[in-house]
């Protein structure tokens, strides 16, 4: 029998190669910020063009003892081209948050609008600026941790690669540039194939380490935008957690901008 020739295979492994010193001569002409800042990019890009959504959420608080409180709410957000997210989120139990409102209006270059409407005070009060690295509702997220994504928010570096949970991801750091933030740093652990954040850390303002978000439970929506069922925060510092699931999240609900005003928060239903 005539021995078949291994010249294909050769061609193959050497194209291969090829390829591989390419990409990684690319990838090291770039400075670490430059990576950074494209891989940023690359996340906000394929969240783009989602349009508005609904959706019920359960917040669970835990303590360090393991003692838990378990909160039901509504969330509606719409996207603003040009400009950061809208968010509404509104409490419907326990009773003593119930009829509570929050309002978000994310921005690219200028400070977050907030707003909160406190049923036992009858007042909606607008969250400084000064005020958003506060914790939001007793929960382990802070305001600021509930703005929408934005590029412009950030300065942005890549660590590393890294294996996380099976997943291979960039590891990159975000500095935000907004003087009011309660992190000096945040660390993100982003999937190479989606693009998708699946931790952050957050380093507080003596740099040192106060919180970790990690993001599980992906789904799929309107074949494009990928969604994380359950956010689980956890303080290193004091002990406590906060976990956010997702459910019945719904796209193309028909919200417009004035579902999203400050004047209509004391009716939010």
């Amino acid at each position: 029998m005539k021995k078949l020739s291994q010249r294909p295979v050769v061609i193959l492994q050497s194209l291969v190669t090829i390829t591989a010193l390419l990409f990684f001569s690319l990838a090291s002409a770039q400075t670490a910020e430059e990576t950074g800042l494209s891989i940023a990019k690359e996340m906000k890009a394929r969240d783009e063009g989602w349009g508005n959504s609904q959706s019920n959420l359960v917040m669970t608080l835990r303590t360090r003892k393991g003692d838990e409180v378990v909160r039901e709410m509504r969330s509606k957000s719409f996207e603003v081209a040009g400009d950061g997210d809208m968010g509404l989120t509104i409490f419907d139990t326990p009773l003593d948050v119930k009829g509570t409102a929050f309002l978000n209006h994310s921005h690219t270059t200028k400070n977050d609008d907030q707003w909160i409407f406190l049923p036992a005070l009858k007042r909606v009060k607008r969250i400084a600026s000064r005020n958003k690295s506060g914790p939001f509702l007793g929960s382990e997220f802070a305001f600021e941790d509930l703005s929408s994504f934005e590029i412009e928010k950030f300065s942005f570096k890549y660590l590393r690669d890294e294996s996380l949970e099976e997943q291979e991801t960039f590891v990159i750091e975000m500095v935000p540039t907004d003087k009011y933030s309660g992190y000096t740093k945040v660390h993100g652990w982003v999937d190479k194939e989606h693009y998708r954040p699946q931790k952050l850390v957050f380093f507080d303002r003596r740099d040192t380490l106060l919180k970790t978000l990690t993001f599980t439970d992906y789904k799929l929506y309107k074949d494009k935008y990928w969604r994380a069922d359950i956010q689980k925060m956890i303080n290193h510092k004091s002990g406590k957690s906060t976990d956010i699931q997702v459910r019945n999240l719904e796209f193309d609900v028909g919200l417009d901008e004035n579902d999203f005003k400050e004047n209509r928060l004391r009716r939010a239903r």
